[in-house]
Parts: structure tokens; sequence; C-alpha cells
């Protein structure tokens, strides 16, 4: 069984690299966890070695999107190849 707070991560890269122009609110409406769950699992990202860049777009700081550069250790297709055991071990 996977740890629930890695798989979390793991999703959460996946819903970014498969939607159009991720941002807090969308991935909110997907996942349904709290704005500051999200916050913290984008946080932890760069401390798996995942490189993500937030994209300006427009004039208030929050107008944007997020993007995965670089997945670091983690391998994309595993990921995509995995998200039925991802949801359960999260739970979902």
């Amino acid at each position: 069984m996977l740890n629930s707070v890695f798989a979390r991560r793991l999703y959460l890269c996946w819903l970014i690299k498969h939607n159009e122009r991720p941002n807090v609110p969308k991935l909110m409406a997907l996942t349904g966890w709290p704005r500051r769950t999200l916050q913290d699992v984008l946080k932890a990202l760069p401390g798996m070695g995942v490189e993500l860049v937030f994209i300006q777009q427009g004039i208030r700081n929050n107008d944007g999107y997020y993007q995965i550069t670089h997945w670091g250790p983690l391998d994309p297709q595993w990921i995509a190849s995995h998200c039925p055991q991802l949801l359960q071990a999260i739970g979902e």
C-alpha cells in the first residue's frame, strides 16, 4: 500500500500535467481538497526533486497556472498508469 502523503503528491503532479492551466481554484475543484492542503502539497514538490513553476498571467499575483518543468526522480508514465492505486491510497 502506498503512503497517502506520497500518493497525494504524485496525484497532484499527474493533475498538473493533464489539465489545462491548473491553478489552485481549478485544482480545488478537481480534488475537493482544501486550499491549504493544495498549497502544502505544491510547496512539498520541489523537495522531491520536481521543478514546478507558476506561469504568471494577468495583473494579480494569483492570475496564472502551474507547470512541471522537470519531473526529477519521478516517472510520469508510472504515475499515469497507477492513478487508481494513488486515489485508493489517498482515500478518494
